[in-house]
This record gives structure tokens, C-alpha cells and sequence, in this order.
């Protein structure tokens, strides 16, 4: 029973439970067998099950295929590139890898004697919508000691499916160049630090990591890790990172799309994390988003890669029963990675543990897909600035301004002075006393990050953080991407930009002026 009032003073406060399914226990399609499973008070057929899920993919999927929209109703799908998928091993994910094989790719034309199809190439039977499909998998594992590396158990499964190619990455990639020059054709990046643990993130702590340059990509990525001030920072580092990575693979390889295996129940979890991080907005692009290498102030690329989540409208409960009639077999994330704490895992937690999505999915299925609608509804009042430089989303314009007028902090505060000390003396005392969180602009990377990032990164916990690795340095190295030529065309790191200068170059800039003995 769920309660309307107080069940002990009116009697008619109780509201009884809406019964389980419907008047009959017959597929609501075929009307014909008895049904095998209720979905949100609608009882189907084993048979019919299967349909019901592949049209709800293709509804939420065939829509954004074309890159135009044409005057036909019903337009030939034909995508301007090739397709994507990130594989996480997961429920979602292997299903979508199945559905997206089943759809598009099993049905291909048989070929003759020389290798051709039977046909003509050109033959309307013969069309694909996509030329190639490459399958993403991001490996975890350098970010925790002992966690067991699944790539090649990732590998197994995807070459089940013989028009798929793997290509498999890692996290630590996001701090190695060669990464980075093979898919942006830049190898001038320098690795970037930043004391993370200094106020304002002013540029006085960045500097090009020149008392790191010895670390491996694997031992970067676990000082930046270890740096982060919260365990939530910790979990969305290493979705950002994860996901940062797939984008750039996916564009550098000619993907016109990138296809996620997100279910209803699991995408309601991330929004409701992303909103309560401080991503509110930018959170259609959890749904779906136009993604480009480039500043989204500037002109619309054409080679835009559109991120989609075709199984957005299927709750885990239907993932769960299609992957068991239909035998696919469903490999698990590591239970290392999944017990990371922090909101994204405590929100994962209430949902499954208690009565709150779950609850509501099992007796008011409607509720669960009010979160994904709502959310979709939602956009921003003004055009984004650009792009953020740390998880490559829109980013709001005058960020700081706002964050300044809502935040109540003071400079009494020991921790807060102590950070302060490194700010330099003309800059210190332009600072405002009613505005203390305000940093002359000029200074501070805050203007390249999002709201989410930034806080992400100064956020404080009473709770310490567990380490993954010992801090070798007190500046903690960045992404590579964090140091593209935008941000130094944007005048970060430019010649008025203030950066730790090793011994050896000072010597070599005033050696003409020096006087030998």
C-alpha cells in the first residue's frame, strides 16, 4: 500500500496498489499466447518481447542516422560516415552490440566467385548505412593495483561479430602523447601541471611539467588520480577521461556516429549524478549531443560526430530479459571499478538498494522515464562560451560571475588563506574581501572549465581520499588534451603567461650575456 495522508486518522488515506498488469494475462500484441514478462503494466509474449525492444532501438536511432533531413517520410538511410560503439562489457553495451550487428551489418549481400556482391555494388539491395563499424573498449585497469586487465576477454567477444573491428584503448592514454599525435596529427603538445590544491587554479601553479617529465603515462594518470580532492572527483575523472578518449578515437577514425549502451534505468542514474555534480548545463548532452573537436563559439564543423543512446527508452529489467532469451552472453565490469564511492556510486547504490527508481519502476514504471523526459526538455538560456578544456562539453559564459555572487566563503578560513599564499601580491590585493572567490581572469583556468570541472577539482571533503599512488609531485599532471593549441592561443600560455623556468633555460637566455672567468 502506498500512503496519501495519515493511514491512522483517515480512513481513506490509503491508495491501493495498481495492479500488476492489466485485466488479461495475454500479450498485448499477438492476443493469441500467454504473456512471459510485464513491462510497465503490459504483459508480452516471448516471441513478441524481441520486436517491442528492436523498435523502441530503431525509433531512438534511425532519426538522427541522415545528415540531412530530406522532404521524403520515409528517407533511405544513409549515414555521411562510419559507426562507433562503445563497449564497456556491460548489460547495455553488449546488447547494443548484438542489436546493431542483427540490424544493420548481418544482412549483408552475398558476394560472388571475384569477391564482389552479387549484384553490382551499386545495386539498391546492396546499400549499407554505415561503410565500417569499430567497437571502443577503454581499459581500466593502470588506474587500480590489481585489478584484472579484460581486454582480451573484450577482444573475444567482439570478434563473435566478424564486421566489427576492435580497437582497444587504455586510460593511462589520456596522459601519452603518442595517443594524442595519432588522432590529432599534433605532436607539439607539451604535458601540462597544476596544483590542484591551490584556490582559483590560477596560472601561477601551471607549468610545463618539466620535473615530471620522467613519468610513464601510466604513473601520470595515477598522480592526477591521487590528487583529486574527493572520491566523486575520482569516479567522474574517470568517466570524463573515458569518454574523452572514445570521442577523439571515434572522430580520428571518420565515425559519423557514436552509439552508447545506455539503458533507461542507467541513464536516469546519470543524469540525477550529473545534475547533483553540477552538470545541469550541459545535460542534454547525456542524451544525445553534436560533438566536434573545436570551440563550440566557432563556426559548425561539418564532420560532426553525433553521440547517441538507442536503448534510452529500454529499462534494465528488459535488457536484462532479452539478453537471457536471446543467449548473449554478458562478460561484467570489474567489482573493483564499480566500488569506487562517490555520488555517481551512492546514487547507483540508493537506486538498486532502496525504494527509489527501482521502487518506482516496480510500481509506477511511468516515473522512471518522467527523469530521461524531463531532462530532455531542459536547455540552457544562452548560447555556450566554448568547450570545456578537462570533459570537452559546452561550457557556461560567465561562470565565475555566478559562482562568485552564490558562494558564501571567507577569508578567514585557515585552509583558505593558506591557499592564497602562492597568489602573487598585485593580484592579491585586487581581490575584492565580499567576493573572495572571484580571480583576476586573466590568471586563472577557471575560464576554461565548466562549472562541474572546476568544482569537481576545488571541491573539499571532511573524509580523506585514498590514495592509488604515492604523490611524487606536488603539481599534478593534466590530460594531454588540456594543452591544445587552442589554449594556447587563448592566451593561458602565452608569452605574458607565468611558468617555472628549469635552471638549465635560464642559463641558455642570458649565456650571450654572461662574462667567462
Amino acid at each position: 500500500m502506498s500512503s496519501c495522508g495519515n493511514p491512522a486518522a483517515e480512513e481513506h488515506a490509503l491508495m491501493p496498489r495498481r495492479l500488476k498488469f492489466g485485466k488479461s494475462k495475454d500479450c498485448v500484441r499477438c492476443r493469441l499466447k500467454p504473456g512471459n514478462i510485464v513491462i510497465r503494466h503490459a504483459v508480452y509474449c516471448k516471441e513478441c518481447f524481441t520486436p517491442i525492444v528492436d523498435m523502441k532501438f530503431r525509433k531512438a536511432l534511425e532519426p538522427s542516422v541522415n545528415a540531412r533531413a530530406g522532404t521524403s517520410k520515409r528517407p533511405k538511410l544513409k549515414a555521411s560516415g562510419n559507426l562507433c560503439l562503445g563497449f564497456s562489457g556491460g548489460l547495455g553495451s553488449s546488447i547494443l552490440l548484438d542489436i546493431v550487428h542483427n540490424t544493420y551489418f548481418s544482412s549483408r549481400p552475398p558476394l560472388d566467385d571475384s569477391g564482389n556482391p552479387r549484384g553490382g555494388i551499386n545495386h539498391p539491395r546492396n546499400a549499407s548505412v554505415w561503410p565500417s563499424c569499430i567497437v571502443c573498449y577503454v581499459e581500466t585497469c593502470g588506474a587500480f593495483a590489481g585489478m584484472q586487465d579484460m581486454t582480451e576477454d573484450i577482444r573475444s567477444v567482439v570478434e563473435r561479430y566478424p564486421s566489427f573491428d576492435f580497437v582497444p584503448l587504455r586510460i593511462e592514454d589520456a596522459f601519452d602523447g603518442s595517443w594524442w599525435t595519432n588522432v590529432s596529427g599534433s605532436n607539439s603538445t607539451p604535458q601540462v601541471c597544476l596544483e590542484l590544491s591551490k584556490e582559483g587554479l590560477i596560472t601561477d601553479g601551471l607549468h610545463v611539467a618539466s620535473n615530471v617529465i620522467g613519468l610513464t603515462p601510466v604513473e601520470a594518470m595515477r598522480t592526477y588520480l591521487s590528487s583529486l580532492p574527493t572520491q566523486t572527483a575520482i569516479s567522474s575523472a574517470l568517466q570524463n577521461l573515458t569518454r574523452v578518449l572514445i570521442l577523439h578515437t571515434a572522430h580520428s577514425r571518420g565515425s559519423s556516429h557514436l552509439l552508447f549502451g545506455s539503458s533507461l534505468t542507467s541513464l536516469s542514474i546519470s543524469l540525477l549524478s550529473s545534475i547533483s555534480q553540477g552538470g545541469g548545463y550541459a545535460i542534454r548532452e547525456e542524451l544525445q549531443e553534436e560533438w566536434a573537436p573545436v570551440a563550440a563559439s566557432g563556426p559548425k564543423p561539418s564532420n560532426v560526430l553525433r553521440v547517441i543512446r538507442p536503448l534510452r527508452d529500454v529499462t534494465a529489467k528488459e535488457c536484462a530479459v532479452y539478453a537471457w532469451w536471446n543467449s548473449i552472453s554478458v562478460i561484467g565490469r570489474d567489482k573493483q571499478r564499480r566500488a569506487i564511492l562517490g555520488i555517481a556510486a551512492l546514487t547507483k547504490k540508493l537506486t538498486y538498494s532502496s525504494d527509489f527508481v527501482v521502487g518506482l519502476e516496480k510500481d509506477y514504471p511511468s516515473t522512471v522515464s518522467t527523469i530521461a523526459r524531463t531532462c530532455e526538455k531542459l536547455e540552457p538560456k544562452d548560447a555556450p562560451s566554448g568547450q570545456c578544456r578537462l570533459c570537452k562539453r559546452p561550457m557556461q559564459s560567465a561562470i565565475q560571475e555566478w559562482k562568485g555572487r552564490i558562494s558564501i566563503r571567507s577569508y578567514s578560513d585557515n585552509k583558505l588563506s593558506a591557499d592564497l599564499a602562492h597568489i602573487p601580491s598585485p593580484c592579491r590585493g585586487n581581490l575584492d574581501t565580499s567576493t573572495p572567490s572571484q580571480v583576476p581572469p586573466l590568471l586563472s583556468l577557471t575560464d576554461f572549465l565548466c562549472y562541474s570541472c572546476h568544482t569537481t577539482l576545488t571541491s573539499r571533503s571532511s573524509r580523506g581520499v585514498k590514495q592509488s599512488a604515492p604523490v611524487i609531485s606536488s603539481a599534478a599532471p593534466l590530460p594531454i588534451w588540456v594543452a591544445n593549441r587552442d589554449l594556447h592561443e587563448d592566451g593561458l600560455m602565452g608569452d605574458g603567461a607565468r611558468r617555472k623556468i628549469s635552471e638549465e633555460e635560464m642559463l641558455d637566455n642570458v649565456a650571450e650575456f654572461l662574462i667567462d672567468n
